[in-house]
């Protein structure tokens, strides 16, 4: 699974027939049926047919984008949220974040071992805990689309705006959060067990915050540009 998720990462419009392809170029005796039964287990597809790890659904009311061509200026002017799969040593967990657009900053994280809602709202809530934006983005996928969860955003007046069906480039900034998460920590590390990965990503998202110096913020760090509160450290929780 880690070596599928590398693939993933850097070809996310990659489907079972391709990962399968590369996968055997690397040296790995794999079908493109097994390839596809573990991108399904690990909530994954090519990006161009619709969401990967969030599954829509049709009852669910959608929103539009509102992000086209809109300026941002200011921290807490758009906050976003997406959840991708953390390979551990044996399986995976589910890792949601919420983060500032505006200055890149991680606002709240959480991780989970199934793709339910209540993960989702409890990163939102420890977001709000710090700020509230204008507009809230994310993809159409059913824990961001459920009553339960519009409800936290609606109730502060906050407008929701969601990603066209497959657009990966609506939501780049925390798509670019997953690479350099997987790059500089997970891919790095093999973790036992959910303990060792919380312990793990509450040092590095304390160091991608307040340390890690990024190229397009004029190598200023996430918490240089947020001007709201800062977080406390190790907001995340395994559920």
């Amino acid at each position: 699974m880690r070596i599928i998720d590398e693939i993933y990462l850097k070809w996310p419009f990659y489907g079972a027939r391709r990962i399968a392809a590369e996968l055997r170029a690397g040296g790995w005796s794999v079908d493109r049926k097994r390839v596809g039964r573990l991108m399904r287990l690990m909530g994954i597809q090519a990006v161009y047919p619709g969401p990967r790890t969030s599954t829509a659904q049709p009852q669910h009311r959608k929103y539009p984008y509102l992000l086209r061509g809109l300026s941002i200026t200011h921290a807490d002017h758009v906050w976003s949220s997406d959840i991708t799969t953390i390979p551990m040593r044996r399986g995976f967990l589910y890792l949601v974040a919420v983060m500032d657009w505006y200055s890149r900053f991680v606002l709240s994280w959480q991780l989970s071992n199934s793709l339910d809602t209540a993960f989702c709202i409890e990163a939102l809530k420890d977001a709000f805990r710090i700020g509230k934006p204008k507009i809230f983005n994310s993809d159409q996928g059913c824990q961001y689309t459920s009553v339960d969860f519009t409800a936290e955003l609606q109730s502060r007046e906050i407008a929701i705006s969601m990603d066209g069906r497959g657009r990966f480039w609506d939501n780049i900034w925390i798509e670019r959060l997953w690479r350099t998460v997987k790059y500089e920590e997970i891919y790095l590390n093999e973790y036992a067990d959910g303990v060792e990965l919380f312990h793990a990503l509450t040092r590095y998202f304390s160091f991608y915050n307040h340390q890690r110096r990024h190229q397009a913020l004029d190598y200023q760090t996430p918490a240089n540009l947020y001007s709201g509160a800062l977080p406390q450290e190790g907001r995340g929780r395994v559920l």
